[in-house]
């Protein structure tokens, strides 16, 4: 008997526990976020020479973010900080310790039709002198949405490198890497 109600008084425990803590109402969206994978990949070579693993000055990957959104002022609107996370190898042929990073996030409407903001930036890379390979973290970048646009889950945000016509067409004939 004793037993029973101990194992009673458990389970009551337990199940108190399972309350609804949490605020009234949920936490607005963030929008969806995503790397385009076209824009996934940047490979420079040598000016004028033939584009050969050996002529590489480096090679580059997008290969994460990370993105937090803040609801404090859900009255004024959403506010989105996004870091880009980059792989970055130097190449065979590189002269330089440094490497430049273009790259951009657009703001496009739920269905991709509309543009609606873009931003370029530039992440410098510097390389030790014994390091051939480094994973980089961009500074991070602010994007705002104001309370009265459509609601933010309505947008998306899309990373990529900036590339020349060139480099697309090498990322869309390797395929995602």
């Amino acid at each position: 008997m004793v037993r029973r109600t101990a194992m009673g008084l458990a389970g009551a425990l337990a199940l108190a526990g399972c309350g609804n803590t949490g605020p009234a109402t949920p936490p607005a969206p963030c929008p969806r976020i995503t790397i385009l994978s076209d824009g996934a990949d940047l490979t420079r070579f040598q000016p004028g020479a033939i584009q050969d693993l050996a002529t590489t000055t480096f090679d580059a990957r997008l290969v994460g973010f990370q993105a937090s959104c803040d609801y404090a002022r859900r009255r004024e609107g959403v506010s989105v900080t996004l870091s880009a996370i980059f792989d970055v190898e130097r190449g065979p042929v590189s002269r330089s310790r440094q490497v430049n990073l273009p790259w951009f996030i657009a703001v496009t409407d739920a269905g991709d039709a509309q543009l609606i903001d873009r931003q370029d930036f530039v992440t410098q890379v510097n390389f030790e002198s014994n390091a051939g390979r480094l994973r980089v973290q961009s500074s991070p970048v602010r994007l705002n949405f104001p309370a009265d646009e459509r609601l933010v889950e309505n947008h998306n945000v899309r990373i990529s490198f900036q590339l020349t016509p060139d480099e697309l067409a090498l990322n869309r004939r390797r395929g995602p890497r």
